[in-house]
């Protein structure tokens, strides 16, 4: 029997390992970005792997995309799942992994044995909690060029004192989504925020509470847990936020390029010392728990009245799944031609319509351009757009 890897694109994950019920349902946006978006692990797959993905627009689409990027895969519909299994042992590989996935698999015809137990999911539910990141914090204090504190707390009285103690402060659900599950405080501990807190401690047994800082870059290191013990370095990803904390988009930069941009900030030396640092707490945390891709979210900040003035903030937090940086990172290093530069975007419009226009525009202001196989310049859309598609993600060079 032969084997493949079934790629698949749930960026529901993180709320369903909030929610940790096998029966939960994500709700109608994340069901749509789940939709629109169902081709993106193709330009991250390896070579003989399938996509688990609808077969209307997706198929046209991906046959034109072999064909200028010998993209390494093919397309798998959910009805094709139960046959394929007869000849094929599939291998699912998700966004991320939680009981509401394996449940959904496992209807479809997928064989339980490639699949993770519900205690390994549980124990992955335990590693992504945001206390791990909590924890790890301080043993990536390597000296005076590293800032950061986060507190995990648990009774009323403490959020209430930390928030009426800090200017700013960043109040965290442990397990939420990107840019989700948090609430952004100015000194005031009002009922509204109260609430939030009770209800949140209430599901997840309590509240990560920050300080704000003074934010001039978004970057993070990504790592591969192989699931024999060892996590090591996979890359850099330079990304942006929205005024909410949601993620934006990346830039597409090689790693050395990023370094450079960084150095203007901080020594280099630490930024490489912090990377070993890392591997080997990872390794040791959950080298043998988890195996993929994981990044871990970091900061330059700014210090106004103390030297050294920029510092490195080195784990906002760790997402234990893959993430758009890596996407970012394997979308440079494999189809954008050496010594470009672009950005990497997901972006959503409410109106449906508006996204094809808009796929349109770009596609005659940046016509592609590409040399052996890879892009010089121009626009790529990563997955179709159709006149329902709410989500574009895309490649600007």
């Amino acid at each position: 029997m032969s084997n493949c890897k079934l790629y698949l694109f749930n960026p529901d994950n993180d709320l369903a390992l909030a929610n940790d019920d096998t029966n939960y349902m994500p709700p109608a946006s994340a069901r749509q970005m789940a939709s629109d978006l169902a081709l993106l692990p193709s330009w991250y797959a390896d070579s003989g792997s399938a996509v688990l993905a609808p077969s209307a627009y997706n198929l046209a689409f991906l046959k034109e995309m072999k064909e200028r990027f010998l993209l390494p895969v093919e397309l798998m519909t959910e009805p094709e799942v139960a046959e394929r299994v007869a000849t094929t042992a599939l291998h699912p590989v998700p966004w991320g992994w939680n009981k509401a996935l394996r449940k959904r698999l496992l209807q479809l015809g997928v064989c339980e044995d490639t699949l993770p137990t519900l205690d390994e999911i549980e124990t992955l539910r335990t590693l992504s909690h945001r206390q791990r990141a909590v924890e790890l914090l301080p043993r990536l204090q390597l000296n005076n060029s590293f800032c950061g504190t986060s507190s995990y707390l648990t009774d009323a009285d403490a959020w209430q004192q930390f928030v009426e103690s800090h200017a700013s402060a960043l109040l965290k659900a442990p397990l939420s989504g990107s840019g989700k599950g948090l609430h952004w405080c100015r000194g005031v501990f009002t009922p509204f925020v109260s609430g939030w807190c009770a209800r949140v401690a209430s599901l997840q047994g309590g509240i990560v509470a920050e300080p704000v800082y003074d934010k001039v870059e978004d970057f993070a290191m990504e790592f591969r847990a192989d699931g024999r013990g060892s996590v090591v370095f996979a890359g850099y990803s330079l990304f942006t936020t929205g005024a909410g904390g949601a993620y934006a988009g990346n830039l597409l930069l090689s790693d050395e390029e990023i370094e450079r941009r960084l150095s203007a900030y901080v020594s280099l030396t630490d930024v490489q010392a912090l990377k070993l640092r890392l591997e080997q707490e990872l390794s040791a945390l959950m080298g043998k728990d988890y195996t993929g891709y994981l990044g871990v979210d970091m900061m330059i900040c700014r210090f106004t009245d103390e030297q050294p003035l920029y510092r490195i903030h080195p784990c906002v937090e760790i997402n234990l799944r893959m993430n758009m940086g890596m996407v970012a990172r394997v979308l440079y290093d494999r189809y954008l031609h050496p010594g470009t530069c672009g950005t990497f975007s997901v972006t959503y419009t409410s109106v449906p319509g508006e996204a094809l226009a808009e796929h349109e525009r770009m596609a005659a202001e940046y016509p592609l351009r590409q040399n052996r196989g890879r892009v010089t310049s121009g626009y790529l859309p990563l997955v179709p757009v159709t006149g329902r598609s709410l989500y574009r993600a895309w490649v600007l060079v």
